[in-house]
């Protein structure tokens, strides 16, 4: 018997009480500088901020140093967060002069490729969150530290949607410039196509307005080049006129796995470009605020969003829907709710995990998958997930940026909770059988904002298209103060 949507299981789920209470808020912080700092130099850059410095001598120091993955211990210089474009140039000036770089991180996610933070400054845009929409224009202006989860509250009521990734709190900004796959993504492409415009602050100090008419050049860098050159301050971006999606996820026993993979790769050939969808294998703990039929059990999941009526969704559905899922939660729902549907956590989290573009999915390569986190698996993966490429998402786009599409027909991630170093190691072992599993189906190509490693840059760009940002880079970042989470070089 199934059991349909209410707003119980529409409500966001944790995946730890403990995690969420060691979860980090900088945001009620005031944003005044320190005089606290036992380097001379430092209190000196505190004192030009409008924003805040924080250095090891301030009491908070662990919180403002946390990315959103509790994981990835950052041990930067300082922790500068500012107020406004001129503090992001104050802190590049001051770093070329003393010889340090400068991390620039929004809501925290995907850190750990930055590596070892010595010699830098990690330049935290918290602060920045103005958000401002104009729903004659279909357009919204917002401050690079704004998460999806506060743009997608502006357009409440506006009938707008975003596209958003899977889960709120990840920063716009970081999201949006190495791609940004969303659930409307195989019927609007990536996000990076629909940045309209951006204040950004160079390499070289410079705070610049940028567009498709103003700085060509660097523009067509800053979409899809991760931020590589220039740290982004503002982003205006397109929205829709989509109000209500037809959305949720359909769960079966993880011991129908084969089966539902199976029906889900048949079910994805040739599939209008209406569905945007992902199939999953889910692990959940047994958390007392979970429904007693989501609480410690384990599914295979195919879970999305359908765009136009109801009634050609349910039509859409049926194939999937005739294999009897044990829980039902598609419906109708806003489209500025849709990050609820996908279940990631909502604070931050320790975790490790790693993604890779598939070409296929045969039932060898559903084999591999299973191999490793299958219903017979001994696996410490939280989850797996196989998205739907393809359609708008799978093609260029004319006058688009460094990246404007993703190649191959999914998009695969595996990812674990990691609250302590054994553990850590573990889920980082099985995510590497996962990924080395699926080696046959390989693309050349990956996607950067699911790779939680340090990879070289030609996973992610052409040869062509890398040596045209690393230009770019030269003419804006000469001594490359900037360091972007997957650089160029």
């Amino acid at each position: 018997m199934s059991i349909t949507q209410d707003q119980t299981t529409r409500q966001d789920i944790s995946l730890d009480r403990e995690v969420r209470e060691a979860a980090v808020s900088l945001e009620s912080q005031s944003p005044v500088s320190s005089d606290r700092h036992t380097d001379p130099a430092l209190r000196g850059l505190a004192g030009r901020l409008r924003g805040r410095l924080a250095t090891a001598a301030d009491p908070d120091w662990d919180q403002a140093r946390s990315a959103w993955n509790l994981a990835v211990d950052q041990r930067p210089v300082a922790v500068a967060f500012p107020a406004d474009a001129g503090d992001v140039a104050q802190v590049i000036g001051y770093a070329a002069e003393h010889g340090l770089r400068v991390a620039p991180q929004s809501g925290g996610h995907n850190p750990a490729p930055l590596g070892d933070l010595s010699g830098t400054i990690l330049l935290r845009t918290t602060l920045l969150k103005d958000i401002v929409v104009d729903p004659q224009a279909h357009r919204v202006r917002a401050g690079a530290g704004a998460l999806w989860g506060e743009v997608n509250a502006a357009l409440a009521g506006h009938g707008l949607g975003a596209l958003s990734g899977s889960s709120p709190d990840v920063g716009i900004a970081g999201y949006t410039l190495s791609g940004g796959y969303s659930w409307l993504g195989r019927r609007h492409g990536l996000a990076v196509n629909h940045v309209l415009g951006a204040e950004v602050v160079t390499g070289d100090g410079r705070i610049l307005e940028v567009d498709a008419d103003t700085e060509p050049e660097l523009f067509w860098a800053l979409r899809g080049g991760g931020g590589n050159g220039a740290v982004v301050t503002r982003l205006d971006f397109r929205v829709f006129p989509i109000d209500q999606v037809y959305a949720g996820s359909l769960l079966f026993p993880i011991d129908r796995a084969r089966e539902v993979f199976t029906a889900f790769e048949t079910w994805t050939r040739d599939l209008d470009e209406a569905v945007t969808a992902c199939a999953r294998l889910l692990r959940l703990p047994p958390l007392p605020e979970l429904p007693d039929f989501l609480r410690g059990q384990s599914f295979a999941v195919v879970d999305g969003a359908i765009l136009g009526s109801e009634e050609s969704a349910h039509q859409l559905l049926e194939p999937l829907r005739a294999l009897g899922p044990t829980v039902d939660l598609f419906g109708v729902m806003p489209a500025t709710q849709l990050a609820q549907i996908h279940m990631d956590p909502p604070a931050p989290t320790p975790a490790a995990g790693g993604g890779v573009i598939i070409n296929d999915m045969s039932a060898e390569t559903i084999e591999a998958i299973l191999a490793v986190a299958g219903p017979e698996a001994d696996t410490s993966l939280l989850a797996v997930d196989v998205r739907l490429l393809g359609g708008a998402l799978g093609r260029p786009v004319q006058d688009g940026g460094a990246v404007d599409h993703l190649p191959g027909r999914f998009l695969v991630f595996g990812v674990g909770v990691t609250p302590n170093a054994d553990l850590h190691a573990l889920v980082e072992a099985d995510v590497r059988s996962l990924l080395r599993g699926l080696g046959p189906w390989r693309n050349d190509r990956t996607y950067a904002n699911f790779s939680e490693s340090s990879e070289p840059a030609s996973r992610f760009h052409s040869p062509e298209v890398l040596a045209r940002l690393v230009a770019v880079q030269e003419a804006v970042d000469p001594d490359q103060i900037i360091r972007a989470n997957h650089p160029l070089r």
